[in-house]
């Protein structure tokens, strides 16, 4: 039996589900693209990838994990489901409770069904009752939970898993992280917790306000335009001082080296082609 458990960004990650990428790809330029797509293209990049060396790269991120000690369960295919490889989207830990999300996207929701082996006795899984919420979305910090406020993730998704947390004696606040702009993917294409007291940010995206608030609970590295669009903050932290970073986010390693942290480097510049990367294709079911 599964028994989830995370209480932060950074905790020594045992266990972590992870799915491969889909035969199927996304209709990134057709004629019946989703407003939502449109409005994410004016913040990030949508290119075609090939799905063959996507799994490829995804078996040299499972091969790294399973070398550090993580247990990693594959999830089964979702079928018609053309990102499916992203399933950190599709449930997030916090404590001792697993939360299902409410995807925002319909063609998505299939994706959900795979995680039901996983929690066959399972003992705390809350389901939202309205909103929409992604796992992208959420962080994981002291005393809170953070949440952003994107395209895929809704007011009403926050206070139902505010709600949620009370219910099952999660004793955080949910926060919610507004930004400036429209078009934002996840919090994690923006703003990682990768270490204690530490985060990548890229700041312009942030109102004033959410700035201050980041300045004040985090050592920040600032990311620039062009490594935020290359996807460079999403990356994983599998230790309280390792984190895993895309090959090429060479000043990043360096800031982050800087501050003590182990840095190791996979090349995942084929599933960074749409704006999802090693944070996005790993779903941690247990941190120490």
């Amino acid at each position: 039996m599964l028994t989830p458990h995370a209480t932060s960004e950074y905790g020594t990650l045992r266990h972590v589900a992870m799915r491969y990428a889909s035969d199927v790809t996304p209709d990134l330029d057709g004629p019946d693209v989703h407003p939502v797509l449109t409005r994410q293209k004016t913040t990030s990049s949508w290119k075609p990838y090939d799905p063959v060396t996507v799994r490829t790269q995804q078996d040299t991120l499972i091969d790294l994990l399973r070398s550090r000690g993580t247990e990693v369960t594959l999830l089964g295919a979702a079928p018609g489901c053309p990102i499916q490889h992203y399933p950190r989207d599709i449930a997030f830990v916090i404590d001792h409770l697993l939360v299902m999300a409410r995807l925002n996207a319909t063609h998505r929701r299939p994706e959900a069904d795979a995680l039901a082996p996983l929690l066959t006795g399972a003992p705390h899984v809350a389901r939202l009752d309205e909103g929409t919420i992604e796992g992208g979305d959420v962080a994981l910090h002291t005393g809170t939970v953070l949440v952003g406020l994107g395209e895929e993730t809704s007011p009403a998704g926050v206070a139902a898993l505010q709600r949620a947390l009370s219910h099952h004696g999660v004793d955080r606040e949910v926060r919610p992280v507004r930004f400036a702009t429209r078009g934002i993917v996840h919090l994690d294409d923006h703003f990682t917790i990768v270490a204690p007291g530490t985060a990548l940010i890229h700041r312009d995206v942030f109102p004033h306000a959410e700035q201050r608030f980041f300045e004040k609970h985090f050592d920040l590295v600032d990311v620039t335009d062009a490594e935020a669009r290359a996807v460079q903050v999403n990356v994983l932290a599998i230790a309280p001082d390792t984190v895993i970073v895309t090959a090429g986010s060479d000043r990043i390693a360096g800031q982050l080296a800087a501050r003590g942290l182990e840095v190791l480097a996979v090349d995942y510049s084929e599933v960074t082609r749409i704006p999802g990367s090693l944070r996005c294709t790993t779903l941690p079911l247990i941190r120490a």
